[in-house]
């Protein structure tokens, strides 16, 4: 039988031990089965499974204490959003490239939402529209994160908030008055599933806050 590839062998192991701590409902903070014992589930060689542990500290998704094994790290430990800056925020061009990256996916949740009946009935954006009417404070990253959370694509929300991390606190800020009228705009079309509308508002609103 032929031998996987090195970096496709070290992936699989990677997504067993993933698996792994999901069926042994391992939480943050507790230890992991030793290099023996993962060798012996897993069915690869010890070697192999340093290796792949290595890989995930250096991802901060788990600690080895000495002398005591391998746990897995609070997610307030994760140090992956600060690597993969490290690589991709090196000028000006990258961190544009961020934000357009960002906005496919906030325009594809909108798009998504004024397609649903279900989606855009939901009283979070009527509420939105209220706060803004009586001027109380509202981020902007509150209305962008409600949107891709209801589209409902986990994948597309982990890639989001990796993205809003990059984005230089753009979206912590509070909705400004001149923002508002987009954003009342926006919220009013996604409430009666109007896709174009909605969209047009939204890229209104984004190019006041560039």
């Amino acid at each position: 039988m032929e031998e996987k590839p090195a970096k496709k062998r070290f992936i699989q192991i990677v997504k067993q031990l993933h698996d792994l701590i999901a069926e042994q409902n391992i939480q943050e903070g507790q230890k992991l089965p030793s290099e023996r014992v993962l060798s012996e589930q897993l069915q690869v060689g010890r070697s192999s499974v340093r290796e792949a542990l290595r890989s995930l500290e250096l991802l901060g998704l788990i600690e080895t204490r000495h002398g005591g094994g391998t746990y897995l790290a609070s997610m307030k430990q994760h140090q992956f959003v600060e690597i993969v800056g490290s690589f991709i925020l090196q000028d000006e061009k990258s961190i544009a490239d961020v934000h357009a990256t960002r906005q496919m996916h906030e325009k594809e949740a909108i798009r998504i939402i004024c397609q649903s009946p279900v989606f855009y009935a939901l009283p979070i954006w009527e509420s939105f529209f209220v706060k803004l009417e009586l001027g109380e404070a509202l981020k902007r990253e509150d209305i962008l994160r409600e949107c891709i959370v209801i589209s409902g694509n986990r994948l597309s929300l982990k890639i989001w908030l990796q993205l809003l991390a990059f984005s230089d606190k753009l979206l912590a800020t509070d909705i400004t008055a001149e923002e508002k009228r987009e954003v009342k705009t926006l919220l009013a079309s996604m409430q009666m599933g109007y896709s174009q509308e909605a969209l047009d508002a939204y890229e209104n609103w984004m190019a006041i806050i560039k």
